[in-house]
Formats: structure tokens, C-alpha cells, sequence
């Protein structure tokens, strides 16, 4: 019988990946709480509409037929989360989070799911580290949101990081330049793709994304959105990048950077990295003024982004670099079976109960002091108590220090204190 195995696109995250996770969402957790960011969870399914309203019929992830939606026999129609923005933004509105003083700041950490090709770093289920302001106009908000993100990379080690930033305009500006955009693309229709003729109809904008043969040197004479902004936009726009000079930030507009979903406006921006192969983008986002009336809530302007962690670290490793070493047990304790190993089960729990991380060494039947020896070292301990007949008999245990150090024997009622001290004294 053939073994099952995962379904294709998913991924199981050992134990030495996970220390990368670990640490990723730890040093992300402690910037969003340094800007005074709130946890938000949301459910990992929502009814469809939701994301067909909000992410736009015409995104990426509806065309592309992306989404994994489940048909009930009451005719509802619920999804995969396929991102995170609409359903915080939706738990903000139902949640009465409309009421909170303004802006509300929130992250969140999680799966996400889409039926997308699996690639470097991109999985049908993979998680993010997101983060939202919602009830602010301000340009300062979106510099906190991009701040975030380019601490997140710096706190974890990254070097080469930059933006990449546009405006895509607002209902008032982006039409005019769509329709200037159309008009230079149709002069051009018979050195596009067949992707790019279909995304000229439906998103004219992710043509300015495309990776077909040819395009860059095509789009370098196509209009640039920020040379048509409104007063609004373009003020917004501005200010944005006052302030990033005034914080010496680097940064480089690019006018081919539009996103993949319909409901960004002004501010869209990635932070990207040096030496991590093809994709130096490690993540992305921008501002959604429109989002939450287009899901039947009021009118809420709001900004944030998304950072995949499996892409994370896959740039760690790409850098070479190591996440912290995770706490271990320094403490082995050896036996020979029978009484012996009652004592070392009772005294590997009292020295757990203390506080003091203790690794007892299985045996259902009597094992050689070699072989348990051994596993010390694997797990590279540093200490392993031992508990024979006669130490049980006195009430000690006897120690053989790993480091060279000479092998002692010590009351059990003074063992917590004495490995405190040890523990301390060589941290």
C-alpha cells in the first residue's frame, strides 16, 4: 500500500524550520506592540462575497480561479481566506471597532489559502504577518505601516532593504489614467501576450506588471499614474515621501508597482531585499480607502500589508542567516530501571516543577549507562545526573558534567540549588 503524502502545495514545517517561524513571529509581534498595534483574529473562512466584493471580481485571485470555496446545501457560499485585509476590515465594522477612538491599529498572524502554482517561498496554504490601520487618512499612517515591515526585516537580520513605491491614484484620477494607459497599450496590441490583452480588458493596470518578453522595454515609454494624480493623490503622495526623506528612508517610485487587488488606492508599496535570488520582494501593501463601503460598511480609509513567513525564510536562509538557539533541556537524567527509574522520574519532574529544563532518558527495560551517555551527548547536555541503587539508598545524585568538569555527588535536597547556580553561572 502506498504511503499518503501531503496534498501537492502544502508543506510541513519541521522542527528546524520551525525555529525560523518562531522567531519570526515573535520579533514581528514585538514591533506591532512597539507602535501600538492590538492582536485581531479572524475566522479562516468567510462567506464569499466578502472577498468577491472586496478584493474585486477582476483581481488576481478571482480570474486566475484561485479561491478554495465550498457551495452548502443552504446555498450559501463560503471560502478559504485568500487574505487578510477584507476579513479584518470586516470584523472592524461588525465589531463595533467603528466606535474605538481612531485609528485602530491591528495585526494579525495566520494561514492563508490559494490555488495558485506553488513557487520559492509560496505555498497553497501559507502564512502572513499582517498589519492594518484603519480610520486614517493621514500619509503618516501609511509611513507607519511601511515602517513596520522594514523594522520587522531589519530586527531579523536583513540586509540591501529598500521600498519600491507608487500611488495608484483614487476613483477621481485612476479612470483618466486607465483609459491613457488603454490608449497607449492599443497602439502597441500585437506586441502583447495573450495574458496581457486579457488583463488590458478586464485590469488594465497588471499589464504594468507583467514578466512577458519584451514589456519592459515596452512599458518604459507607457504613461506613469504619478504624472496624472488629482490635487488629493498627488498631495498625498508628496507628503508620503517628505516624510520618508525626512527619516532617510530609500526608496525608488516605480510606476510598474500596482499589486494585484482591486482595492488599493493612493499608497502602494514593497519593501525589497538584496541577495535573495529572483524575488527581492519580501512583502507588500498599501491603502484601501474604499474597501469598507464596498463590503456594506461605512466609509473607512485604511492601510497595511501582508509579509508571507514561509517567504521570510526563505530570504533568512538565502542571507544566511540563523535565528537565535531555542532553549534546551541542560539536564539528562540517567538510571538503571526498576527503583532507579521511579527516582529519576520523580526527581526529572520536581527539577521541571523548579524551572530547570530536564531531559529523562527512556528505558523499558534496563539500559547501558553508554547508550544513555550517548543520547546526552546527542542533545549535547551538559549535565547528567545519575541515579543508581546506592544513590537512591543515600538520597543523592551523582553528576558527570559533559564539559570536562569533575564528576560530583550532591544531596538531592540541595540539587535545585546547586544546578541554579551552575546554570547561571555559565549563561
Amino acid at each position: 500500500m502506498t504511503a499518503i503524502q501531503r496534498p501537492k502545495g502544502m508543506q510541513d514545517v519541521l522542527p528546524d524550520d520551525r525555529r525560523y517561524w518562531d522567531w519570526i513571529i515573535e520579533t514581528g509581534t514585538a514591533v506591532a506592540q512597539q507602535y501600538g498595534f492590538q492582536r485581531l483574529d479572524v475566522p479562516i473562512i468567510e462567506f464569499t462575497p466578502l472577498f468577491a466584493r472586496g478584493m474585486g471580481e477582476a483581481s488576481d485571485v478571482f480570474v486566475q480561479k484561485e479561491m478554495y470555496t465550498i457551495e452548502e446545501d443552504d446555498g450559501e457560499s463560503i471560502t478559504l481566506r485568500p487574505e487578510f485585509t477584507a476579513g479584518l476590515v470586516r470584523a472592524y465594522i461588525e465589531n463595533g471597532l467603528t466606535n474605538w477612538p481612531q485609528p485602530v491599529k491591528l495585526f494579525s498572524i495566520g494561514p492563508i489559502f490559494r490555488r495558485e502554482r506553488p513557487q520559492a517561498g509560496r505555498y497553497r496554504q501559507h502564512s502572513q504577518f499582517d498589519v492594518e490601520i484603519m480610520g486614517e487618512t493621514d500619509p503618516a499612517a501609511d509611513l507607519e505601516v511601511m515602517m513596520i515591515a522594514m523594522n520587522l526585516y531589519r530586527n531579523l537580520g536583513y540586509k540591501g532593504l529598500t521600498f519600491q513605491l507608487n500611488s495608484t491614484g483614487c476613483p477621481v484620477c485612476k479612470p483618466v489614467y486607465i483609459a491613457k494607459l488603454k490608449e497607449y497599450l492599443a497602439d502597441h496590441l500585437d506586441k502583447l501576450a495573450a495574458i496581457d490583452q486579457e488583463r488590458m480588458i478586464r485590469n488594465p493596470l497588471r499589464v504594468l506588471d507583467s514578466k512577458e518578453p519584451g514589456m519592459d522595454e515596452l512599458l518604459a515609454n507607457a504613461p506613469h499614474i504619478v504624472d496624472h494624480l488629482c490635487a488629493d493623490c498627488e498631495s498625498h503622495f508628496a507628503n508620503l515621501r517628505g516624510l520618508l526623506d525626512a527619516l532617510e528612508q530609500s526608496y525608488t517610485i516605480n510606476f510598474r508597482l500596482v499589486r494585484g487587488i482591486d482595492y488599493y488606492t493612493k499608497t502602494v508599496f514593497e519593501v525589497w531585499a538584496e541577495g535573495i535570488g529572483a524575488q527581492a520582494a519580501v512583502c507588500g501593501g498599501g491603502r484601501y480607502d474604499g474597501l469598507a463601503e464596498a463590503i456594506g460598511g461605512p466609509s473607512t480609509p485604511g492601510v497595511g500589508f501582508g509579509s508571507g513567513i514561509e517567504r521570510i525564510v526563505l530570504g533568512l536562509q538565502e542571507q544566511g542567516i540563523e535565528p537565535p538557539d531555542t532553549p534546551q533541556p541542560q539536564v539528562l537524567l540517567a538510571h538503571f530501571g526498576g527503583a532507579t527509574k521511579t527516582a529519576a522520574v520523580k526527581l526529572t519532574y520536581l527539577l521541571r516543577d523548579a524551572g530547570i529544563g530536564a531531559r529523562l532518558a527512556f528505558a523499558r527495560e534496563r539500559r547501558s549507562m553508554k547508550s544513555q551517555m550517548r543520547e546526552a551527548n546527542k542533545y549535547a547536555i551538559r549535565f547528567v545526573l545519575i541515579l543508581g541503587e546506592s544513590e537512591v539508598e543515600k538520597g543523592v545524585v551523582t553528576i558527570r558534567p559533559l564539559d570536562g568538569g569533575e564528576q560530583v555527588e550532591i544531596l538531592q535536597t540541595e540539587l535545585i540549588t546547586w544546578l541554579n547556580e551552575q546554570l547561571t553561572m555559565n549563561n
